[in-house]
């Protein structure tokens, strides 16, 4: 059971442990705190008599946690934190602040940026601020509100321990190519003539060309050539370019099936097992968060 509010420690205490810890420095954390050296030093002593623990070992020129003084930093500094940056938004309520969304540079060159127009045009006063990176950012470390990943489709199994999360749409998988090859079906004698665009990056189901072929009893049937590119986004560059044949994720290309920019050979496969996803931060977010969710959930239906 948690200890009386009454009893916490003063707040500049903690501020003085954290600042140290941040810096693992006293004279350090007294100019992050515009205090003297021996005013951070009392905060830290007058936290370690309150709390009948030493949080410190100070040696000669450097200091370290004990072990109890590791797991105080811990929890406080991540409350410092998030106590730093409401304060700030509060302390300024006329910076209008943007909706921060994350996606693969893939996701993001060919789902999320021709859209943008539309978002613009259904809400002119929401602000967006895009991070378009491969790695798997931590949305709450981050200060980012939405992120668009790609996991597994499993509903079970939903990527991230998010309390909300909107599984977008499942993937499927055909090749694709630009009208002016004219490929209307994937067999021997196609291969031989057009080069095939391959996608280099972790290895999913039906994502490269030897298990696309594998399933369509076209294996080791030799094409004219391979052209790899390390991202998808470049894939379907190449494919609009009329360089080869890609395989195409539905989801991504879609539009670009529908206006005729490229053309579907064959019909999609089954599934792949894998999904894409729109994941919230916040359960209940303020509202220009809660406007892009609708928003992105209205342009999936869309198809």
């Amino acid at each position: 059971m948690s200890i009386p509010l009454v009893k916490l420690p003063s707040l500049d205490f903690i501020r003085g442990f954290v600042a140290v810890g941040r810096r693992m420095s006293i004279t350090l954390a007294a100019e992050d705190l515009c205090l003297t050296q021996s005013a951070v030093s009392r905060q830290v002593n007058a936290l370690e008599t309150q709390l009948g623990v030493r949080l410190l070992n100070r040696g000669y020129r450097s200091i370290t946690f004990t072990p109890e003084g590791e797991r105080l930093f811990r929890a406080a500094e991540g409350a410092v934190a998030q106590l730093q940056d409401v304060v700030d938004t509060l302390m300024q309520p006329r910076v209008r602040q943007p909706v921060t969304i994350t996606a693969s540079l893939g996701v993001a060159g060919l789902w999320l940026l021709p859209r943008l127009g539309a978002l613009q045009d259904r809400h002119p006063e929401i602000d967006l601020r895009v991070a378009a990176t491969d790695k798997v950012l931590d949305l709450r470390a981050g200060g980012i509100d939405l992120a668009l990943r790609y996991a597994s489709a499993n509903a079970n199994a939903s990527p991230g321990a998010f309390a909300t999360a909107h599984r977008l749409y499942e993937e499927y998988v055909m090749p694709v190519a630009h009208p002016s090859l004219g490929v209307a079906t994937l067999d021997a004698a196609t291969l031989a003539r057009h080069v095939l665009l391959e996608f280099d990056g972790p290895r999913r189901p039906m994502l490269r060309w030897p298990d696309h072929l594998g399933a369509l009893g076209l294996e080791g049937q030799p094409a004219r050539g391979v052209l790899r590119f390390n991202r998808y986004d470049q894939v379907i560059q190449a494919a609009l370019a009329g360089r080869g044949i890609a395989l195409g994720r539905l989801a991504l290309v879609g539009p670009m099936l529908t206006d005729g920019r490229l053309v579907a050979i064959g019909e999609p496969g089954p599934p792949t097992g894998y999904a894409y996803w729109l994941l919230q931060a916040d359960a209940s977010p303020r509202a220009d968060v809660s406007a892009v969710v609708d928003w992105i959930m209205g342009e999936t239906h869309k198809g």
